[in-house]
């Protein structure tokens, strides 16, 4: 991918007139401003969220901003292409990055201390205490793909599944994904229903009922904002054109599920449910973080030329720091805080988001305005990168036991997941995404006829 130009925006000495925005560990601070879509409390259940932004603990109206005459040109007309009626910023998004990067920079100078005048002085009407609001899905997300992209997790899977071969040779050559479920995708904090399903026993036996082996699998995942033309592949080069920005993304997992219907890939074990968090980082937002693209392995095939370029190979990549933490019900009722369960980074991926991006409408495939790309799960070669409950309790075999003496082999309903992930560089302001977040709630009893 070409790299994103750096601007004022992205100043490390730049600072807001939001004191809890400049803290060294805040997710959200003048320098992020990630979108996403909210509700307030007075409104009803069934009414459109709109869009707003994040910063510090705060949220901005951004409806409420262009009412006020605050933003002009491409930023204005960016929040007015999102409709009142319209569910998520899927119209922002398909402006491209132009319109958003515009918003960006009046935003930042709005909230700068020193900046220009008129938000602050209508901060009462048009901010909202994060606490307070309703968070929705960011955008519609017609279309979900998810990817394996990190050796460590498909190698350890494959030994777990007693494969000869534990990778896949054709890992090397492309970044492997399958079709995921849209339609069930929520924003964090939807608890998550514990599925029925149909697996194979350690007896043989073939059994159907509330799943035990469930597992988390921590992911960050990419949203398209331009879309593409059915047909029209698109290079690597020109593939950050088209990538609006980035959510953390738990892909919870029915294992016992997965492995048994594995044929053509993951079907039930997958599809009862995904979690983003709700505010998108955009990609300009990131740009500080650009990296190089992961080394390929020794004695791996060359990239073919479609997934290669000089521009992905240098800053291809992102420097983020990506945690998983647990916190049980015994944990929360002694009043406990949550147990951190894995500490890794997307290095330990094998392939970009360019590279996903590109080898996707590498056949024509079209891509769509809030169309969602996940990593896959996000594990490294030491033990506490493990990204998932499979490979820390090494397939249910050896139990993790968590500081109060209980264990884990799988989730346990009560059992909240929280993701979190932090962009970091030398020199530059650190960013986060907030947290996504989880609770797994009991299975329902499956309606079987009467007899």
């Amino acid at each position: 991918m070409s790299a994103i130009p750096l601007n004022a925006t992205h100043d490390p000495a730049r600072r807001s007139w939001l004191a809890l925005a400049n803290g060294a560990d805040a997710d959200f601070p003048i320098q992020n401003l990630p979108l996403g879509m909210f509700s307030l409390p007075a409104e009803g259940e069934g009414s459109p969220p709109r869009p707003g932004v994040a910063i510090g603990d705060q949220v901005v109206d951004l409806r409420g901003l262009d009412a006020a005459g605050l933003l002009t040109g491409e930023a204005a007309r960016a929040v007015r292409a999102v409709a009142p009626t319209d569910p998520g910023l899927n119209a922002l998004m398909a402006l491209g990055n132009g319109p958003a990067s515009a918003l960006r920079a009046q935003l930042s100078e709005l909230l700068r201390e020193g900046g220009a005048s008129g938000l602050r002085e209508r901060a009462a009407t048009l901010l909202h205490a994060q606490s307070a609001v309703r968070m929705h899905l960011p955008c519609r997300i017609g279309d979900y793909t998810d990817f394996l992209t990190s050796y460590p997790h498909t190698e350890r899977h494959g030994r777990f599944k007693g494969l000869a071969d534990p990778v896949s040779p054709v890992f090397h050559s492309l970044p492997v994904a399958y079709h995921g479920r849209a339609s069930s995708i929520r924003v964090s904090g939807t608890p998550v229903r514990r599925p029925n399903g149909q697996w194979k026993a350690a007896d043989g036996s073939v059994q159907f009922g509330a799943v035990e082996a469930m597992d988390f699998e921590l992911e960050l995942a990419a949203l398209v904002g331009a879309g593409t033309t059915l047909g029209q592949p698109v290079p690597l080069d020109r593939a950050g054109d088209h990538i609006f920005g980035y959510v953390l993304l738990n892909d919870w997992s029915a294992k016992s599920v997965q492995w048994w219907e594995q044929m053509l890939g993951p079907f039930l074990g997958k599809s009862f449910m995904s979690s983003i968090s709700p505010w998108i980082v955009t990609a300009e937002a990131l740009a500080p973080f650009a990296s190089r693209a992961p080394a390929r392995r020794p004695g791996t095939p060359p990239l073919l030329p479609y997934l290669h370029s000089a521009g992905d190979r240098e800053h291809g990549g992102l420097d983020i720091a990506m945690e998983a933490w647990l916190s049980t019900q015994a944990l929360r009722e002694s009043g406990a805080g949550p147990v951190r369960l894995a500490a890794t980074h997307l290095s330990n991926l094998a392939w970009t988001f360019g590279q996903m991006f590109t080898h996707h409408c590498s056949n024509g495939c079209d891509l769509n305005p809030g169309d969602l790309m996940g990593s896959g799960t996000v594990s490294g070669e030491a033990d506490e990168q493990r990204a998932c409950l499979t490979e820390i309790a090494s397939a249910g075999r050896e139990p993790l036991r968590l500081p109060n003496g209980e264990e884990r082999r799988w989730l346990h309903d009560g059992d909240e997941v929280i993701l979190r992930a932090r962009a970091a560089a030398a020199g530059r302001v650190s960013i986060g995404f907030g947290p996504c977040a989880g609770r797994v709630l009991p299975a329902l009893p499956y309606p079987l006829p009467r007899s």
